[in-house]
Parts: structure tokens; sequence; C-alpha cells
């Protein structure tokens, strides 16, 4: 589904920098330019970083 209209980006590409290490709004802006137009997917798009945040194992690397 598409989550930014203005620069066409949609979930599975957030959800995929998310996979790469992306964690907040600042690098899903700084790397796909989400909510750097008209910003009305901004909410939309840290619900999707913070729910996958939520659903990745915590993964102890001491």
């Amino acid at each position: 589904m598409y989550v930014c209209i203005c620069r066409q980006i949609t979930d599975n590409q957030i959800k995929d920098l998310c996979r790469d290490g992306a964690s907040s709004m600042t690098d899903l802006r700084t790397r796909l330019g989400v909510a750097s137009e008209c910003g009305k997917c901004g909410k939309l798009a840290q619900s999707i970083v913070k729910e996958y945040a939520r659903s990745t194992p915590f993964v102890n690397a001491g």
C-alpha cells in the first residue's frame, strides 16, 4: 500500500528500510524522503516503524 503519495513510497519500502537498520522518522526522511513534502504520511510511516520494532525480537549481541 502507498504510504507517501508525494514520493510514491510503499509500506514494503519502509519495512525493507527498517530491516536494513532504519529506526526513526529521521532515517526514513533521509533515505526515502518520507514526510518531506506535504507531511500527511508522517503518522502512518512512524506507526510502521514502531510496529516493525515491536515485531522484531531483541537479539543479545553480547
